[in-house]
Parts: structure tokens; C-alpha cells; sequence
């Protein structure tokens, strides 16, 4: 299973729904193995309590497999008219503890505050994206060494 084949249309605009099907992959995924995760739908519910109950952060990165490196996130906006830049991502203040990014083919599940605590010491070059997203780039080799765990569909703990 690939992106072009689940997603043979995809564009911008429905990024929002890419997303969350990937969430529901993960959750399948932790389920198996017994974590199961209570995910808030509303966004007035994300905006008091997090994208679950549990503190789970999951965000789909399709590249990271062809590009080697994770995309991770520490603010964003709206629009590119917006001036003001706000935390997210990694440096989003919420009730997030884990933060899991990765694709259908492997991700990666690291502790929030190992990401912020890289972010902070090593200082990596911070990228502009599409003038709405403010980012850095972990490689797989970082990201292996940071995170707790890793999945991945043909090894034996896969699908």
C-alpha cells in the first residue's frame, strides 16, 4: 500500500483528511499492541484537551521515506499574509508527551521533550515551507537513535 494508490487525487485541500487517516493507521498499529488511544475529533476539544487523551502527537511525514529525514514542525500559520508566527508541532504548548511522525511504510514514536530538548541544544537550520509552516529536518539516522521506538511494515513486528 502507497500514497499514490490510497490517495490517487490527493491535493492540498484534503491534507486535513490524509492526516487523520494516518492516525487511525497508528492507532490500529499501537492497538495491536495493546495502546489504545482515545482520540478528540472537535476542534474545540483539540484546542482544550490535545489530539487525544493519552498524549500522542501523529503526524504524517510521506516523504520522510524518499527523503531520508523527518520534517518536524515548530510553528506555522495560517496564511502567508498572517505576520505572527505560532508555536506548534513539537513546541506547541499542549498535552502532547509523544510525538509519532513517520508514513505507512515506517514511523517513528520519540518522547515530546527528547525533540524539543535536540531542537533546543542542537540548534538545526529552521526551513520555511509554502510561507505557513516553520520546520526542521532530523534524519532517519537522528531519528533512530532519538526515538523510543520504530515501526516498520516489513520487519516482523509490522504489518
Amino acid at each position: 500500500m502507497n500514497n499514490s494508490t490510497m490517495y490517487p487525487h490527493a491535493t492540498l485541500t484534503n491534507s486535513l483528511e490524509r492526516g487523520l487517516e494516518f492516525q487511525d493507521f497508528v492507532c490500529i498499529v499501537l492497538a495491536q499492541r495493546n495502546i489504545i488511544l482515545q482520540n478528540i475529533s472537535s476542534k474545540k476539544y483539540q484546542f482544550e484537551s490535545g489530539e487525544n487523551l493519552q498524549g500522542f502527537e501523529i503526524k504524517l511525514d510521506k516523504r520522510c521515506t524518499d527523503t531520508q529525514r523527518l520534517s518536524i514542525e515548530v510553528a506555522e500559520k495560517s496564511s502567508r499574509d498572517v505576520l505572527v508566527w505560532t508555536p506548534s508541532g513539537i513546541l506547541r504548548q499542549d498535552n502532547s508527551i509523544v510525538y509519532i511522525q513517520g508514513n505507512y511504510d515506517r514511523f517513528w514514536v520519540f518522547m515530546k521533550n527528547w525533540l524539543v530538548r535536540y531542537h533546543d541544544q542542537i540548534k538545526p537550520p529552521i526551513e520555511e515551507f509554502n510561507g505557513t509552516i516553520k520546520r526542521f529536518f532530523l534524519t532517519e539516522e537522528e531519528a533512530n537513535v532519538g526515538a523510543g521506538w520504530k515501526w516498520e511494515r516489513d520487519s516482523a513486528d509490522g504489518l
